[in-house]
Parts: C-alpha cells; sequence; structure tokens
C-alpha cells in the first residue's frame, strides 16, 4: 500500500479508476455542459453491473440539480439491476486494512534506513567490546573518546535533515539537473564542515578532553586523544558519507545504508580483532579500525549515488542565498541535536567525576543504550517522508495523516519494549563481553533498571517528534528540547552532587526522555494542531518562509 495514496470518499469516485475491490465498471461518456464547485451536491452512482469480463450498456441521462441553474451533472443508471456500490463503505475498508498494511510499508522503508544511524555508535560498541577486554583505563578512555567523536557528529544532523528535504523537493519536480546541482551543493557544505572538524580535532582535540575528564586523569587523556586523532582523519569523509546516505534516502533507497552498514562493521569487527587482540595496538588500533570503516561507508554511498546517474564526486559551491535556503531549513534540527548533544556530554561528565570504574561501567552502557537508540530515528524519517503530502499536499487527508501517526505510534511503542528488552539483557546476561573487572560489571547493574526505562520510550518519542517536524512546528520543538535540557541539567547537577553516582545520571535520563515524549504527545493532540485542523491559514506551514518536502 502506498502511504501517499488518498482515501477516496464513496461521492468522490473516479468511474475511469473504479477497480480495486470491485470488478471493472464501463460508463459511456457524458455530455455535461459546466459545472460549478458551490452548486455541485451529488453525483449518484447506481445499479453498477459486477460482471468481470463483459461489459454492459450504460445510459447516461442529465438532470438539473438545482431549479433555476443552468448548471447540471450526471445521473447514470446502469440498464440491470445489480449490487449498489452505494452499499459498500470503501473508505471503511480503507481504514480496517490501513493500519496493518501501513505498519507493513513502514518496517520496509524504515527497517534499512536503520543503517544510516546505526553505524557510528555500533562500531563504537565494537570499539567497547574489543577495548574491555584488554585494559580498564583505555575503555573508560573510549567514553570522552567517544563523545568527542560519535556526539559532536550528531551537530552535524542538520546536513542529513536538509539534505533529504532538498533532494525529495527537486525530485518532485522531475528535475535531475536541479537534483545534482543539490546534491553537489550539499556535499561541498559537507566537506567543509568536515575539514573544519578534522582542523578543530588536531588543534584543540587535548584541550577539549582535559576539559571534560579533568587534568586529574593524565592516563586517560592520553589515551582518550590517541582515539580522537586518529579518528578525526576520517571526519570530511564521514559528513560527505552522510550527506550521500540522506540523497539516496531522499530517492526512496533505505538499502544503501544498509549495505554501508554490512561492510563498514565488517572491517571494523575484523579491524579490531586483528589490530587489537593480535597485534596488540589497543585503543589505537581500535581507532584505526573504525576510521578506515567509515571513510569505506562513505565510498559505498558515493558509488550509490553513481549508480542511480548522479554525480557524488561534483562538488560545487552554493550561493549565499542557497546556503540560506539550507541553514533556515536546518537551524531547529541544530539547536534540538545540540540539546541531545550536550546533555549526553554532561551524563559522561559527571559519570568522570566518579572514578575511573564508574566512567567505565557508564561507557559500556552508554555505547549499548546507542546502538539500541538509533533504531528509533528511522522512524522520524517515515514521518517527514510521508506525512507532508497528507498535512498538505493536493491529496490532502487529515483521517489518513491521523492513521499514520497512530501507525508510527504503535510500532515504535512495540519496538521499544522489544529494544529495552533485548537492550537490558546484554550487559546483564553477557556482562563479560565488555569487561572481566567485577567492579565494574557490579556499577553496571546498578542502572539496569533506568537503563530499560530510558530505552523503551526512545522509538516513540522519535516517531512523535518525527511528525512534529513533518507538520512544520519546528519552533516548538526547538524550544522544548532546549527547556527540557536545562531542566534535566539541574537535576542532573543536583543528584550528583546528592552523592547518588552512576543511578542518579541514568534516571535523569529516564526524565530526560520522558519528557520528550510526554510534551510532543501533549502537543499533536491539541484540537487546534496540524492534523486536526481543516483552516491551513493556521498552520505551521508556510511554503512562502520555510522550505518543505
Amino acid at each position: 500500500m502506498n502511504l501517499r495514496a488518498p482515501i477516496h470518499h464513496p461521492y468522490h469516485l473516479n468511474p475511469r479508476t473504479l477497480n480495486s475491490r470491485f470488478n471493472r465498471v464501463s460508463i459511456a461518456p457524458i455530455p455535461i455542459r459546466r459545472f460549478s464547485e458551490q452548486y455541485i451536491n451529488r453525483i449518484f452512482i447506481s445499479n453498477c453491473i459486477s460482471s468481470s469480463n463483459e461489459v454492459a450498456e450504460s445510459i447516461a441521462r442529465i438532470s438539473p440539480v438545482e431549479e433555476g441553474n443552468d448548471e447540471s451533472l450526471a445521473v447514470v443508471e446502469k440498464t440491470q439491476p445489480s449490487e449498489e456500490i452505494s452499499d459498500i463503505n470503501i473508505d471503511e475498508l480503507s481504514e480496517n486494512d490501513s493500519l496493518w498494511i501501513q505498519m507493513v510499508e513502514i518496517a520496509k522503508f524504515s527497517g534499512p534506513a536503520v543503517g544510516l544511524w546505526i553505524c557510528a555508535p555500533l562500531m563504537s560498541l565494537i570499539d567497547t567490546a574489543v577495548i574491555g577486554q584488554c585494559s580498564s583505563i583505555e575503555l573508560a578512555a573510549l567514553g570522552p573518546g567517544t563523545v568527542f567523536c560519535d556526539y559532536t557528529s550528531y551537530v552535524f544532523m542538520f546536513l542529513s535533515i536538509a539534505t533529504s528535504n532538498l533532494v525529495a523537493t527537486s525530485l518532485a519536480s522531475k528535475d535531475k539537473d536541479e537534483v545534482q546541482h543539490k546534491i553537489s551543493n550539499l556535499l561541498s557544505v559537507g566537506l567543509a564542515c568536515g575539514v573544519f572538524m578534522l582542523f578543530f580535532t588536531r588543534c584543540f582535540g587535548t584541550w577539549g578532553l582535559t576539559a571534560f575528564t579533568g587534568a586529574n586523569n593524565p592516563e586517560i587523556i592520553a589515551a582518550a586523544n590517541t582515539y580522537v586523532q586518529i579518528r578525526g582523519l576520517a571526519w570530511p569523509a564521514v559528513l560527505i558519507g552522510w550527506v550521500a546516505q540522506s540523497a539516496s534516502l531522499g530517492m526512496k533507497d533505505s538499502w544503501g545504508p544498509l549495505k554501508a552498514l554490512v561492510a563498514a562493521s565488517a572491517i571494523n569487527g575484523i579491524g579490531d580483532i586483528i589490530l587489537c587482540r593480535f597485534l596488540g595496538y589497543g585503543i589505537a588500533g581500535a581507532a584505526w579500525a573504525t576510521m578506515v570503516s567509515q571513510v569505506f561507508a562513505s565510498w559505498m554511498m558515493i558509488e550509490a549515488l553513481n549508480n542511480k546517474g548522479y554525480n557524488g564526486y561534483s562538488i560545487s559551491l552554493p550561493s549565499p542565498d542557497q546556503l540560506l535556503e539550507i541553514f533556515m531549513l536546518a537551524a531547529p534540527v541544530f539547536v534540538t541535536m545540540m540539546s541531545k548533544v550536550m546533555f549526553y556530554a554532561l551524563l559522561v561528565y559527571f559519570a568522570t567525576s566518579k572514578g575511573t570504574k564508574t566512567l567505565a561501567a557508564h561507557q559500556v552502557m552508554m555505547q549499548v543504550y546507542g546502538v539500541f537508540t538509533v533504531f528509533g530515528e528511522p522512524l522520524s524519517q517515515t514521518a517527514q517522508s510521508f506525512m507532508p503530502e497528507l498535512l498538505y499536499g493536493v491529496n490532502r487527508n487529515l483521517k489518513k495523516a491521523q492513521s499514520l501517526l497512530k501507525s508510527l505510534l504503535m510500532i515504535g511503542v512495540i519496538s521499544g519494549l522489544i529494544l529495552g528488552s533485548i537492550g537490558v539483557s546484554i550487559p546483564w546476561l553477557f556482562p563479560k563481553m565488555f569487561s572481566p573487572d567485577p567492579e565494574v560489571i557490579q556499577e553496571m547493574h546498578k542502572v539496569l533498571i533506568p537503563f530499560f526505562l530510558a530505552l523503551c520510550i526512545t522509538p516513540g518519542t522519535h516517531s512523535l517528534e518525527g511528525s512534529l517536524m513533518a507538520g512544520r512546528d519546528l519552533k516548538f520543538i526547538s524550544m522544548s528540547m532546549s527547556a527540557v535540557f536545562v531542566l534535566g541539567s539541574l537535576i542532573l547537577l543536583f543528584l550528583s552532587n546528592s552523592g547518588y553516582g552512576i543511578a542518579g545520571c541514568w534516571f535523569t535520563l529516564v526524565a530526560f526522555q520522558w519528557s520528550r515524549f510526554s510534551i510532543a504527545l501533549r502537543r499533536l493532540t491539541l484540537p487546534t494542531m496540524f492534523l486536526y485542523s481543516e483552516d491551513l491559514s493556521q498552520s505551521h506551514y508556510q511554503t512562502g518562509k520555510l522550505k518543505s518536502v
């Protein structure tokens, strides 16, 4: 089922397309002098012939709509009585069938798209598992190291959002040259951001890690800086790869990211085993394996664009107006992602002050949490890809949009419970996968309950926030996320100073995630919001001020 397809009301049936669920009906041409939308009150289609292979004769006759008007409409009657279409509620049939079919279609689209978000945290998790078998100090160093590499990369998530939106817009106009131009512009922006991050890492990496972990942990700083400097070499390729992946997603190709994920993860896993376990390079070997796998994944995504007929190596500088278009679309996303990144960074910061063993345990739990969290991100992408047309397109259908939101939320809740159960079982049942140190394992087991509570609500939160983005309620998203970040930071500061340890950090994360879910759900269920309001003038979606999908 196509989620974009409108649900036709029985009184708006097109005889030329009346063939699904019913046998084909042939209706003779009808002469109609003029139609005025103000005066068309009814269309009767009665006594339809239900033969599948034979075409019955039709008689068309014209009857006046209102006395005194010259408008007419067709009353089509069949020469033989049969099953009446008016007895069958097509909307009801579509609605009854749509929920399950929508969920299947969402899974088909969003399942492979997980590769867009899971690649970096999955490779960091592989690093964590391998390094944890070698050294607790190097395992602790992965905490600030992955914050510097992975969490800061989420700051540039606006590149992904802008790319999928702008590419989808150009594809709708069927202008291949315009699509190529948008991709080339965004590739240049990604390259510029990547070069900037490479420069920043080389010049300020040690300073940033020292400020983050504190000067009293020189052994952790040294190991983390080795990891950061090596992985920093891949920054330009990583961000260019993000643009290429998002362009494929905007073209409704979600298999490209999956292929890149499988290949990159295989390279990273094999590299970690060879460099760390057999050659003894430790955290440096893990960094080299991750860096090479990221570069290879980016190359795969560029080649995928080339296979679609676009030049993934073409880079052109955008004009000031084009830059403004990109960043006006992405600015609220940037604020939202910055709030998330800063909050997760604060969690690691406060865990660092609790000692090496606690930081090592927190690193393991955050890496497992990060891997399972990204499984909910494709739900947000699905809402942004399919809901705008139902809300504001030519085939506007608010009931269908509400049904889509319901499907997304149901998938989010079900997948959250599944992901939470699987995620919590890994450090609970197999803690020695990450560290043989009994003190580290003990600290991990202290946060199993808040770990589950925080993870199980995350996919549902992504589906709701993606729907808000589809409705272009971007100002509310950025403001609410900023407010939740400030409140969460204050709670985290209070619990940390009160001596609650690593458990305080994780219960603060629970409050952070559930607050996001509750606020988004409340916003979407307001009767004045875009899912229920027929008045487009009250909508947050203004094409004159904000570019849309």
